[in-house]
């Protein structure tokens, strides 16, 4: 149902609100981890299992959150995934274990994945169709800026209070997301009751998806292939997707309907957000990793130089919604927008490890600006064709395939860059030789300053090689990241292609009648 006035800001204001919550806990909780070790006694790989369960957990539910609140009502589903959300916040902030706190970040997951989807749904449905490019430019502030500020909120709450306070925060949010959800979103209507669940179909989704994002977040990890459980889980997705999908396409009342593939637009928007999640996600797991690592900013310093990019979107996105609505086409604004992506992705593969915060403030705006020129065009061309409860489905799908997207990116540039490394250290390591005269002049000036120093001689010789080392592994690795960047805007340039595959419309308008 359309709205007007207040009313509607109210709504789109509390929606967002909500999904706040989820997409900032994707990222918010990554700088608190080494703090989360030390407190419940975990080791590096067994604390990261706080990461991959949130995510997991959100990834199987996203593309049944179309269908549960259809199923139930998407009012109701919205306000009970709030409550799960801000209780399951609670306890997470309360674990005196780390198996504790994985299985409530489990059930946080959960409830996060029926915050995304049913928020998108709801705003669609009560913006007046011409104005939908407005409501999504207001819901992609949260989705572009949540996942870049959630490391700089989390690293601000750890250094001044305690990691559990990063879930304690969510408790007064989603209180208030709850009340104003009750008072003024209006009930939407549940379907039959005597539709029957497909359970399979649930079943054979949860194991496929979830064995999947294991795989992708565990993989590099445990060496791929070459560990057991990995192998098993990655024959376990291959087999329960051909499952579901064999089932979905055989079942009366399915859990997810392929049916609306058959709009090209959703086809290939599937496709487009999926390279979307690839770039948005990598660029956010790359650039804090080789900040601290290469440059030794602290993880603070890291959260504070995203804010001017999250500050360009937040500028941009009320001002691409007014575009859309004035006729500009959206494949034009989203060929900009990767454009865009692609001179940020230039910019940092010139860094050097004297770049300094100021480097990266320009980089950073662009990328900002070009986010905001993807996710709301790349969305509006998405979901143009959908209609009524097919709307549900389709943003499920839609933000499933962004996640799965950035799983996909991490997990591949991860893979790129180890190989990346091992290339330029066996290039770097040519030019150690007696016969370069670069690499003897440095190894004599560190040799003598040892020596100076009052160690001996044998001392010297090792303690100057692994100074060259360490000073060669930084290049290495500064030569990698670089290459990883680059790689990241090249595939973004290389998808502008598909954009054109979808319809071209002047005013992009999505139907929002029935259920």
């Amino acid at each position: 149902m359309v709205e007007t006035g207040a009313r509607k800001w109210i709504i789109t204001l509390t929606v967002i609100l909500a999904a706040l919550l989820e997409l900032i806990d994707t990222t918010i909780v990554n700088v608190s981890l080494p703090q989360i070790m030390g407190n419940l006694g975990a080791t590096l790989d067994e604390v990261g299992w706080v990461v991959t369960s949130y995510t997991v957990a959100n990834v199987i539910i996203l593309p049944m959150s179309g269908w549960i609140g259809h199923k139930f009502g998407r009012k109701q589903y919205f306000i009970f995934s709030i409550i799960l959300f801000v209780v399951a916040s609670f306890f997470c902030g309360h674990a005196h274990s780390l198996t504790e706190l994985i299985f409530f970040r489990i059930i946080q997951g959960f409830a996060g994945g029926g915050l995304l989807s049913p928020a998108q749904a709801i705003l669609i449905e009560i913006w007046p169709p011409a104005e939908i490019g407005m409501a999504m430019a207001l819901f992609g502030l949260g989705a572009v800026a949540g996942p870049t500020v959630g490391p700089t909120i989390g690293g601000f709450i750890t250094d001044h209070f305690s990691w559990p306070w990063i879930f304690y925060v969510n408790i007064p949010v989603g209180a208030f997301a709850v009340f104003m959800a009750l008072t003024f979103i209006r009930d939407t209507p549940k379907s039959g009751k005597d539709d029957r669940i497909d359970w399979w179909g649930i079943l054979f989704l949860a194991v496929a998806v979830g064995s999947l994002q294991v795989v992708l977040e565990k993989g590099e990890s445990e060496d791929w292939f070459h560990t057991a459980y990995i192998v098993v889980l990655g024959a376990a997705a291959f087999f329960f997707l051909l499952s579901f999908i064999w089932r979905e396409l055989n079942f009366e009342s399915p859990v997810v309907n392929f049916g609306i593939m058959r709009h090209r637009s959703f086809s290939i928007g599937m496709f487009t957000s999926f390279m979307l999640g690839f770039a948005m996600y990598v660029s956010v797991f790359v650039f804090p990793v080789f900040c601290q690592n290469i440059l030794g900013f602290s993880a603070l310093q890291t959260g504070e130089l995203l804010f001017p990019g999250g500050i360009a979107t937040i500028c941009m996105m009320p001002f691409v919604g007014m575009m859309l609505k004035r006729g500009v086409p959206a494949q034009i604004m989203s060929t900009i927008g990767m454009i865009g992506f692609f001179i940020f992705s230039y910019m940092m593969a010139s860094s050097n490890v004297f770049s300094g915060t100021e480097n990266f403030f320009w980089p950073l705006v662009i990328r900002g600006l070009g986010m905001s020129l993807l996710f709301v065009p790349l969305t509006t061309l998405a979901m143009q064709d959908l209609k009524g409860k097919e709307l549900g489905q389709g943003t499920g799908l839609n933000n499933m395939m962004r996640q799965l997207g950035g799983s996909f990116g991490i997990a591949i540039s991860t893979v790129f860059l180890n190989s990346r490394i091992a290339h330029h250290r066996n290039m770097l390591i040519d030019h150690i030789s007696n016969y370069n005269d670069a690499f003897t002049q440095k190894y004599t000036m560190i040799y003598n300053g040892f020596l100076a120093k009052g160690f001996s001689i044998s001392q010297s010789k090792g303690m100057a090689l692994k100074a060259i080392d360490g000073s060669m592994m930084k290049q290495t690795l500064l030569l990698s990241y670089n290459d990883v960047y680059l790689f990241v805007g090249v595939f973004l340039l290389c998808c502008i292609p598909l954009l054109y595959l979808q319809k071209f419309k002047k005013k992009q308008v999505i139907a929002t009648g029935g259920h």
